[in-house]
Order: structure tokens, then sequence, then C-alpha cells
């Protein structure tokens, strides 16, 4: 019983707040979308994360121990260790260039569709607004009846008013997670860099005890 009271409360009130609520349903299913998009692309990116086997691969670079490393490379989703596996198979000409490159793809997807959700920030505020001033000049349209203009101009703001308030919490519904997942953008950003900066180093480290990757992937190359 309530939920029906309830169910023909919300129908009511998006038909009272004009044809403008339409545009504006809209705009809310496609943030839902993208928001769970992001939601989903997160959750899969994290389940993919191997600390144990990232570090085992750190150890075993820093000592020259490429093969090891190259193995512990293979068979896994875990995207840092995919990056390694990227830089060292191009070893020969610039492991660091395909690292970056392999990371700038990375970031990439993780900001997969983030331009919607700015996008619906700014227009569902706008078609609100839109709405309620359409809305509001519908109402004083009533202003040469003098008897009933009154009640019909108020009635008529106050039903205008209701797709602004729409747009409004569209607009916050889209706001918080999307700092969020800025937030997570810039977190894996400096996370690649530094996972990139400290392979590097163990590189060198390991090429100055005589232990030169160059020369590893030259020769599995040629296997």
């Amino acid at each position: 019983m309530f939920r029906t009271v309830l169910a023909n409360i919300v129908v009511d009130t998006f038909l009272q707040g004009g044809w403008v609520m339409w545009p504006i349903l809209a705009t809310f299913f496609l943030a839902l979308c993208v928001l769970l998009d992001r939601v989903v692309w997160w959750l899969r990116f994290k389940a993919t994360l191997r600390a144990a086997r990232q570090e085992d691969a750190r150890v075993a670079l820093g000592t020259g121990d490429f093969t090891t490393v190259w193995n512990l490379t293979q068979g896994t989703t875990d995207p840092y260790l995919k990056n390694l596996e990227e830089g060292m198979t191009h070893a020969h000409t610039s492991m660091l260039a395909a690292m970056q490159l392999h990371a700038t793809h990375l970031i990439e997807k993780s900001e997969a569709r983030m331009w919607v959700i700015s996008t619906l920030i700014t227009l569902a505020p706008l078609l609100g607004l839109f709405g309620t001033i359409v809305g509001i000049m519908g109402s004083f349209s009533f202003v040469g009846d003098e008897q009933l203009a009154p009640a019909k101009v108020s009635g008529g703001i106050a039903e205008a008013l209701i797709a602004t308030a729409c747009g409004i919490a569209i607009a916050i519904l889209c706001l918080l997670p999307y700092n969020f997942f800025r937030k997570r953008v810039a977190m894996l950003r400096a996370s690649l860099e530094r996972w990139i900066n400290h392979t590097e180093l163990l590189v060198k480290s390991a090429k100055e005890h005589g232990h030169d990757l160059e020369v590893f992937t030259s020769n599995r190359l040629r296997r």
C-alpha cells in the first residue's frame, strides 16, 4: 500500500514538472549508467592487483634475475606487472617509453566516459532552470483573470520549481562520485609514475652489478 502511494506521488510530481522532466529523466538514467560503469571498472581493476607478486618482481628486478621477473609478468592481469612486461619486451629500444605509453592507455581507460558525468553536472541544472522558466511563463498567462490569477500563478510557479529541484538533485548525485573517481584517477597516475620510476632505478642498479636487461631481451627475442 505504502509503495503504491509513494509511486503515485512520484509520478504525479514528475508530471507536474512539465515536458522538460523527460529530458531530465534521460540525463538521470544516463548518469546512473555511467556511474555504474565506472564502479564496475574500478572494482575489476582492484580485483586484478597482485601486491605480493609485484613485490617479488621488484626484488628479482633489483638483483638482476630477469628470468624470474619475466615469468612473474606472464599469465597475469595485474596492470602493473603487464606494464613491466611491456617495458621488458621493448628494453632493447626504450623500456621507459614503452612503460609510459602503456600507462597512458591505462589512464585513458580509467577516465573513460568521465566527460559524460562532467557534462551532466552542468546540463541537468540548466534543464531544470529552463523548465522552471517555461513553467513560470505559462503561469503568467493567467494574470488577465483577476479572480484566478494569484492562485494559478503561485501554483504554476510551485510546479515549475520541480524541474529545477530535480536538475539540481541529479547534479549533486553526479558531483560526489565524479570527484571521487577523479581522485582515484589522480592516485592511479601517481602510482604508475612511482612504479615506472622505481623500475628504472632497479634496472640501472642491476646493470651496475653486471646484469643488463637489454641483453636479456635481445637474447630472448633471438630464441
